[in-house]
């Protein structure tokens, strides 16, 4: 295919896009002239196809595929209501599958709707992992205030592990720091928080905040006196969690953090390389 007539169709596949609710869809009437069907009801064969396809990988068709009506102008002027149907990136891959890819336009959509969905399926996932990653920076930015503030406090490195660990203690019902790491099944000298789940990390770093907070309030000194507050804001947020049937012991290790981060990095370089190469 020439270069030519990819950057035409690109633009003009782009062109019809539409959105709704922060989702792309593209009008089935636009689609036929697009992938260059004369006819409406030769569509819809393919359209059918793609449902039956859409059944097969477990999707909801309903999802993908959803009846509309739209009014059109009709040769005296005057306008008519006509079916149509709203397709999803996805419904537009699989009916670009059911067409003859001798065709350019359909062997092009082909490509362009595979591409567009696997960059959409990436973006999720990063987006999903992200989450974690962001989680977890937070609650070290979180504890890195708090071990500045106890060693103004008269506390030492030994000090602040044992702070630490014992807020861990009161979060996970009875299990210390390294009782969880051998629960988890995580090396000694790996950070527990690093193989949490976001929930958890997130209750983490929120207790932490709120010894932060407090210990700055009440001018707390001492290693005795943070234990004591730290322990009980962990056990007032495994409470919190505890309403919403959560036990953060209970719940199993997720991947590795640094093997996370990698896997962002891939994802990354896999979306900046989904661009349409000549065929």
């Amino acid at each position: 295919m020439e270069r030519d007539t990819i950057i035409k169709l690109s633009k003009a596949f782009e062109e019809y896009a539409c959105e709704e609710d922060g989702i792309d869809y593209w009008l089935a009437r636009e689609l036929q002239i697009l992938l260059g069907y004369a006819e409406w009801r030769n569509f819809l064969n393919a359209v059918d196809k793609a449902k039956e396809s859409c059944k097969t990988t477990g999707e909801a068709v309903s999802d993908h595929f959803v009846d509309v009506n739209k009014m059109v102008r009709i040769g005296s002027g005057a306008e008519k209501l006509v079916d149509d149907i709203m397709l999803t990136r996805y419904a537009c891959y699989l009916i670009a599958q059911n067409g003859d890819p001798k065709k350019e336009p359909i062997a092009f959509a082909q490509s362009y709707f595979a591409i567009q969905t696997r960059k959409q399926e990436l973006l999720e996932e990063r987006i999903k992992l992200n989450e974690r990653l962001r989680a977890r920076e937070k609650l070290a930015a979180t504890e890195t205030e708090l071990s500045k503030n106890v060693y103004e406090r008269g506390v030492d490195s030994k000090g602040f592990a044992n702070i630490r660990s014992k807020g861990d203690w009161a979060l996970f019902g009875g299990f210390n720091t390294s009782a969880m790491k051998r629960k988890l099944g995580i090396a000694e000298k790996r950070p527990l928080a690093d193989f949490l789940p976001t929930i958890t990390i997130t209750a983490k770093q929120l207790a932490t905040e709120i010894t932060n907070f407090n210990v700055k309030k009440n001018n707390l000194k001492g290693e005795k006196n943070i234990v004591v507050e730290h322990m009980k804001n962990n056990k007032d947020v495994r409470g919190l969690l505890g309403k919403s049937g959560i036990k953060p012991e209970g719940l199993p290790p997720e991947e590795d953090i640094k093997k996370l981060e990698r896997r962002v990095k891939l994802i990354d370089t896999e979306i900046s390389k989904k661009k349409l190469k000549r065929k």
